[in-house]
């Protein structure tokens, strides 16, 4: 685990399971549809149990680089932020997972709520190049702490020790520069 300070409030990264952590909000990687498939939404679904699929149905479809808000069901969480990140390939995915995230952000500043938990959006199925998805998620975050109250805590959950160390990389070269 890693942590710092960004205007007194912390930005965590953590390896592991995003479903397992203790916050107020999870980020779901989602797809335009609000369908729990796989990846981050499979796991979320399988252990979150169906409401979260309910409320999913009634807001979705969203648009790429939206985020909306559902309950979290069964899990630590009291919330899910599904964020739609891009598909690599698609056009303009710099600016969409950018979009996706800042939302996610907006959400969780509007409601709030004191820890947030991100996962790698868009590199599962989805195939967004992970040292990509690592500089535009901290650059916006990084952003987004220096400005704003809520959230107080984020937390940017990775699957792997080497989405864990990219994202460790990209931090430390930000901040020197």
């Amino acid at each position: 685990m890693s942590e710092w300070m960004i205007e007194g409030r912390k930005l965590k990264l953590v390896e592991g399971n995003i479903v397992a952590l203790y916050v107020d909000a999870i980020v779901n990687a989602a797809n335009k549809s609000l369908i729990l498939g796989g990846g981050v939404a499979g796991v979320i679904r399988n252990f979150g149990g169906p409401s979260i699929q309910e409320e999913c149905n009634a807001i979705g479809p969203i648009e790429v680089g939206e985020a909306v808000m559902t309950g979290a069901g069964n899990l630590n969480a009291d919330y899910v932020i599904h964020a739609v990140g891009p598909v690599y390939g698609e056009g303009d995915e710099d600016i969409k997972l950018a979009n996706a995230t800042l939302n996610s952000l907006k959400i969780a500043q509007k409601k709030k709520i004191k820890s947030l938990a991100f996962p790698a959006i868009s590199t599962g199925i989805f195939h967004f190049p992970i040292k990509r998805c690592a500089e535009i998620m901290m650059k916006v975050t990084m952003d987004f702490l220096r400005e704003n109250k809520h959230p107080e805590e984020i937390i940017l959950c990775l699957y792997g020790e080497r989405a864990y160390s990219i994202f460790q990389g990209t931090f430390e070269r930000m901040t020197r520069q």
